[in-house]
């Protein structure tokens, strides 16, 4: 493709631009994005979806991208849970009404895993600088949502990874409303540098008395013969102590969201109808056994455990 074909497929398919990248660490970024368009009016929990041209240079180092004849003027998509910062530059408690963008936490994925076609997206993202376009869709959905909360429940925010972003954003929600009940954030990645937002959590935690903040590590030296996954965090008792109160259904609400070998979504046989849960043991499986109960977002039924899975 010459230049030129390039710049007018950019002007006629990208809708958004780049305004403002902060790097957690090379392969970890918040990208914050102005649509050219009013922004959608949605809820924290939602998500909405990100493009750019396969014909956009990929960071170097990740896997080989083999593409077909005629496929470069496709758009790589992915949908991305909206997230946010929280806390504004001024260290007050963010006024989103106030801004234009929506904010994004992305982490560089290099291979496709197990034989699978390069990843097509993120090498591209990664490469983007402020002021440069994108694609992003006009329609924000999702069911993942605190829809279900009342003011004195307890909520708990489970992720791995990148998937602490819609926690961050809703958790911003509990706390802009004067939200009365406790709220504990648990985020568990390989090294401390992936916690994108550690800083601001911390000053969170030093703001609001109710509101604590735990990270868990897996392959720091001083954790990786001592590793805590979030499941184990729940079977040891140790959340009911940081909490200071015991899991209880009644009152309580689990987000889970990251890794589906953490969250553990049973399936259903189609004979007996028996749920099968998967292994190794899962969030969903220990909660359920406690009383609680998982959403089943295609029935429309709310439970007490809400999920929103990563890949």
């Amino acid at each position: 493709m010459t230049p030129e074909e390039m710049l007018q497929l950019r002007a006629q398919r990208y809708n958004a631009t780049a305004v403002h990248i902060r790097k957690a660490n090379p392969e970890l970024m918040i990208l914050r994005v102005r649509p050219d368009f009013p922004r959608p009016v949605h809820k924290p929990g939602q998500y909405c979806t990100l493009g750019m041209f396969l014909f956009e240079p990929r960071y170097p180092g990740c896997q080989e991208e083999a593409l077909k004849d005629g496929e470069e003027v496709n758009l790589a998509r992915r949908a991305y849970s909206i997230s946010c910062s929280i806390l504004d530059d001024d260290n007050r408690l963010l006024d989103i009404d106030k801004t234009d963008w929506l904010e994004f936490y992305i982490v560089l994925v290099k291979e496709g895993g197990k034989g699978g076609k390069a990843p097509a997206l993120t090498p591209r993202i990664f490469l983007l600088r402020e002021g440069e376009r994108l694609a992003i869709t006009e329609k924000i959905a999702g069911h993942y949502t605190l829809d279900p909360v009342k003011p004195d429940d307890t909520v708990l925010f489970l992720s791995t990874g990148t998937g602490e972003a819609p926690h961050n954003y809703m958790a911003w929600d509990l706390l802009r409303r004067g939200h009365k009940g406790k709220i504990l954030s648990v985020c568990c990645v390989r090294l401390r540098r992936d916690l994108g937002y550690l800083a601001i959590q911390e000053e969170l935690m030093r703001r609001y008395p109710s509101y604590r903040y735990l990270s868990l590590t897996t392959r720091e030296p001083d954790t990786i013969m001592n590793k805590v996954y979030i499941q184990e965090l729940l079977t040891s008792g140790r959340a009911e102590e940081i909490l200071d109160e015991k899991l209880n259904p009644e009152r309580m609400h689990v987000y889970l969201c990251g890794n589906p070998a953490m969250i553990g979504v049973p399936t259903k046989d189609p004979q007996s109808g028996e749920l099968a849960y998967p292994k190794p043991l899962g969030v969903v499986e220990i909660l359920e056994s406690r009383g609680f109960s998982a959403d089943h977002p295609h029935k429309k039924i709310k439970g007490n455990i809400h999920f929103e899975e990563y890949w």
